[in-house]
């Protein structure tokens, strides 16, 4: 990929819900349609979480303290899949796409891919 990559202050930036430079424009659409758009996602979730993880320095028992740690981890992690694709979509739009670019660029990928492993016109009976 020839595009131009945020550094690791811009990226952490960037996965806070900040806009990147101008030049990081298609670097980002590629970050939420490439094939990994959902890891990479998750990566950015945990990002903004992890300062979730200094409660363990609260006063208390320990048990407590990382079960409220693993708690809100895992309800911070199921809201932020759930709003995955409006995520994404939000993260181009800011950064200059038409909406609805990131939806249509990953379901065409997909259709290329399902039409070199199983032929052009084949749909599964679930769609």
């Amino acid at each position: 990929m020839a595009t131009n990559r945020p550094n690791p202050a811009q990226w952490v930036w960037y996965a806070f819900g900040g806009r990147l430079p101008d030049r990081c424009a298609e670097w980002v659409l590629h970050d939420v349609t490439c094939r990994t758009w959902v890891l990479r996602h998750v990566l950015r979730a945990l990002t903004q979480l992890a300062p979730f993880c200094l409660l363990v320095l609260l006063p208390g028992p320990l048990d407590i303290r990382v079960s409220a740690i693993a708690l809100g981890l895992m309800v911070g992690l199921f809201y932020s899949l759930c709003y995955m694709g409006e995520t994404a979509e939000h993260r181009s739009i800011k950064h200059g796409f038409p909406p609805g670019v990131a939806r249509e660029t990953r379901e065409l990928r997909r259709d290329v891919q399902r039409a070199a492993r199983h032929g052009i016109g084949y749909r599964p009976w679930w769609e």
